[in-house]
């Protein structure tokens, strides 16, 4: 498999990489310690183009290829993890369900205004009760006329301060389970909807999450994605994305991590000697190498593969589970060695450690994602 880039795929990373570099890195501790993200920042990155990723040219979007996406949110997340995750969410899933399986009325309504950033958009699946076992959901979408009426609680919804389009799992046959559930098109301003507080969270704490309730809520039929009752079909494709975005970001944190121990271990001098002059530092230092570049190489695999129009389930699994994990890994060697400077707000690796936690959680955790790599290697 060729990996070498295109020109247009060197160009989308390397204006990423100054985007992050010039716009991000300076405030992205503030953003952190504040627990938002400016409506200015937003509407600078709309206006480069990247909450139109993945929208279809005919609806104003760039609809880059999936490498080229996978490049953007990696050089985005090496400064700001938190904004990552918002494009990630906004092209991958919002964009991606409406794009799929938006009727042409969705896709002119919504994807103009997704594809410049004018709207963003958030995705919901998961309920108190029902995180991975995304088949258990109790919201209920019962038909009533033109309409259907909603009632229940969402839970982690990124972005939701923001969003002006929610794509939403709802049970349109309680009695089916799996089989009854469907997606729609939620816009905020629906009366008998509304969002919870913000939550407190360890990492990306720039990117808002909170719940979202709805008491009777009246939804039009038009707003249907897809078949009715083929939401659980609908949700698990959508996930592929997702996950390519999710590894993409766990990328940009163990690479950031990763540089800023390699600064810090020729800096740092203890016993006369810089660190990384030792070789119990320089073992560490190979191993996070090592690690992230396996990492990258799955993850653009990952890419490349999705483009070709196939399933390719498996691969975007071990990617997004080894870029998380690497993530990790890296994000706590680099603490250690920057040692007790490491644990303290002066330093950037605190937060990158924070910030990688969640990877393995979100987008479907590291144990549903052996799940996912078994079954298809035990499958034939």
């Amino acid at each position: 498999m060729d990996f070498d880039l295109s020109e247009d795929q060197i160009m989308m990373r390397d204006s990423a990489r100054e985007f992050a570099d010039k716009r991000l890195k300076d405030i992205a501790e503030e953003l952190d310690a504040k627990a938002t993200m400016p409506d200015e920042l937003l509407a600078e990155t709309g206006e480069l183009g990247y909450f139109g990723l993945l929208a279809p040219d005919q609806y104003g979007g760039l609809e880059v290829d999936m490498l080229s996406y996978a490049l953007v949110i990696e050089e985005i997340a090496r400064k700001c993890a938190g904004l990552a995750i918002t494009l990630s969410v906004h092209n991958s899933l919002t964009i991606g369900a409406i794009a799929t399986y938006g009727t042409d009325e969705n896709k002119e309504k919504f994807l103009p205004k997704l594809a410049t950033g004018e709207f963003i958009g958030a995705y919901s699946l998961s309920e108190p009760d029902s995180g991975t076992d995304a088949g258990s959901l109790k919201t209920t979408a019962i038909a009533d006329g033109d309409h259907y009426i909603l009632n229940g609680t969402k839970n982690w919804v990124s972005t939701a301060k923001w969003a002006k389009v929610f794509v939403v799992f709802v049970l349109t046959n309680p009695e089916a389970g799996s089989k009854g559930i469907s997606c729609l098109v939620v816009e905020p301003e629906t009366e008998g909807m509304s969002l919870g507080v913000p939550e407190k969270k360890m990492g990306l704490k720039c990117s808002d999450t909170r719940d979202i309730s709805f008491l009777d809520a009246k939804v039009p039929k038009a707003n249907l994605l897809g078949e009715e009752h083929n939401g659980f079909k609908i949700a698990l494709s959508l996930l592929d994305n997702g996950r390519i975005g999710v590894a993409s970001q766990a990328l940009g944190i163990a690479q950031e991590a990763f540089n800023e121990a390699l600064s810090y271990s020729k800096e740092r001098k203890q016993f006369g000697r810089p660190i990384c002059d030792f070789q119990a530092i320089q073992f560490k230092l190979a191993d996070m190498a090592m690690r992230i570049d396996c990492a990258r190489l799955m993850t653009y695999r990952a890419a490349v593969l999705k483009d070709t129009d196939g399933r390719y389930s498996k691969e975007i699994s071990m990617a997004k589970l080894y870029a998380s994990e690497t993530a990790n890994y890296v994000a706590n060697q680099a603490l250690q060695i920057h040692g007790g400077y490491g644990y303290v707000k002066e330093y950037p690796v605190e937060r990158y450690f924070r910030d990688a936690r969640v990877t393995e959680i979100y987008e479907g955790t590291s144990e549903a994602q052996r799940i996912v790599i078994s079954r298809d290697l035990l499958k034939d």
